[in-house]
C-alpha cells in the first residue's frame, strides 16, 4: 500500500486493543473463505480489523490488476471513478495510486460502517448508499473488486453488463483466485464482449476463454506484512500471497499485438524455462532452453502474470 494510506490506517488504530483485533480478524477471515466480506462488518471494530487484515491484500491485487492495464493501454488517463461495493475505498486508493490524473471519484457502498471509514480515509471522495443496482453516474473508470463474489454466480454477467454501462472508457473487475471467482470473471468477461468491450487484461486478445475442466485462470501478488497485520492474523512469516482473478475490459482495442499472457507460475529446470501460456491460438506452454543465451536472457525475469 502507498505510505499515505499506511499511515491513515495506523492513525486510526491509535490505542485500538491487539488482541480485539486478531479475535475479530479469525472471524472475518472465516467469512471471507465462506465467500463474503462485508456482511460480517457490523462494528467499527470489525471495519478496522478487516483495515488491518483484508484491505492490504486486497489493495495489492487490485493494484496489480491496474498496473496491467497500465502495460497494454499507456495512454489510459482516466479523470474519473466510480467503484462499486467500494467498502473503505480499498480500489480508490489503488487507482489514484496508478492514475495521478483521477479528480471526481464517487464510492458507492452499501455498508454504511464502510461509508464512514471511507469518508475519513479519502474525505475529497463522493460516498453514495448503495450497492450494485443503484443507479450510476459515467466515469472513465469503473471498478469492482471483490464485489462479485457475494453474488450468485448466475448473476455474473448481467451485473457486469450494469457496471459496463456506466464505464466511458474502462471497468476493471476483480474477484478472489479461487475457481468460483473465475466464474464469475469468466463470465463477465464473455458478456463485455459480445456487448462490444476490447479486454485489455489479463487476456490478450476477444477470443472465447480457452481454458476448460477444473482449471481456472487466476495470478498471485506477494505483500509484505505490517506488524499489526501479523498480529491481527497470527502469522509468523511476513508476506502472504494473495490469489486473485481480474477482468479489465475497455471500449477501444488494447495494445497487445502477437502477446501472450504467462497464466501460470514459470517452470525452471536445469535444461530451460517453460512458460504456461495464454493467446490468441489458445493454451500452449513455451519452453525456452538455456543453451539459447540471447533467448533465455531475454525470458529468465519473467513471472507469473507477466506478458511474453
Amino acid at each position: 500500500m502507498t505510505p499515505s494510506l499506511t499511515g491513515a490506517i495506523a492513525l486510526l488504530l491509535e490505542g485500538v486493543s491487539r488482541k480485539d483485533l486478531e479475535q475479530r480478524a479469525a472471524k472475518l477471515s472465516a467469512a471471507y473463505r465462506e465467500g463474503g466480506t462485508s456482511a460480517g462488518i457490523k462494528t467499527e471494530a470489525d471495519a478496522l480489523a478487516y483495515l488491518v487484515t483484508r484491505c492490504p491484500a486486497t489493495y495489492a491485487a487490485t493494484r496489480a490488476a491496474f498496473g496491467r492495464v497500465m502495460e497494454t493501454m499507456p495512454g489510459f488517463h482516466p479523470l474519473s471513478l466510480l467503484d462499486v461495493g467500494a467498502g473503505p475505498g480499498t480500489a480508490a486508493w489503488a487507482a489514484r495510486d496508478a492514475w495521478p490524473s483521477l479528480g471526481a471519484m464517487i464510492l458507492i457502498e452499501p455498508n454504511a460502517i464502510f461509508r464512514n471509514l471511507a469518508m475519513r480515509l479519502l474525505p475529497e471522495a463522493g460516498l453514495v448508499a448503495g450497492d450494485l443496482g443503484t443507479s450510476k453516474p459515467r466515469a472513465d473508470l469503473v471498478t469492482a473488486s471483490y464485489v462479485l463474489a457475494e453474488l450468485p454466480e448466475k448473476t455474473a454477467a448481467q451485473t457486469a453488463l450494469g457496471l459496463w454501462a456506466a464505464a466511458a472508457q474502462m471497468l476493471v473487475l476483480v474477484e478472489p483466485g479461487t475457481p468460483a471467482g473465475f466464474a464469475r470473471i469468466r463470465a463477465a468477461r464473455a458478456a463485455l464482449i459480445e456487448a462490444g468491450g476490447h479486454v485489455a487484461a489479463p487476456c490478450t486478445h476477444d477470443n472465447a476463454c480457452p481454458i476448460s475442466g477444473n482449471d481456472w485462470c487466476h495470478f498471485s501478488e506477494r505483500l509484505q506484512r505490517s506488524r499489526d497485520h501479523m498480529i491481527a492474523k497470527g502469522a509468523h512469516v511476513p508476506f502472504e500471497d494473495e490469489r486473485y482473478a481480474y477482468v479489465a475490459v475497455s471500449r477501444t482495442p488494447a495494445a497487445h499485438p502477437a502477446a501472450a499472457r504467462i497464466i501460470k507460475p514459470v517452470i525452471e529446470s536445469k535444461p530451460g524455462i517453460t512458460l504456461p501460456l495464454c493467446d490468441a491460438s489458445g493454451l500452449r506452454d513455451q519452453f525456452v532452453a538455456r543453451r539459447d543465451k540471447e533467448a533465455f536472457r531475454a525470458i529468465r525475469k519473467k513471472e507469473w502474470g507477466d506478458l511474453f
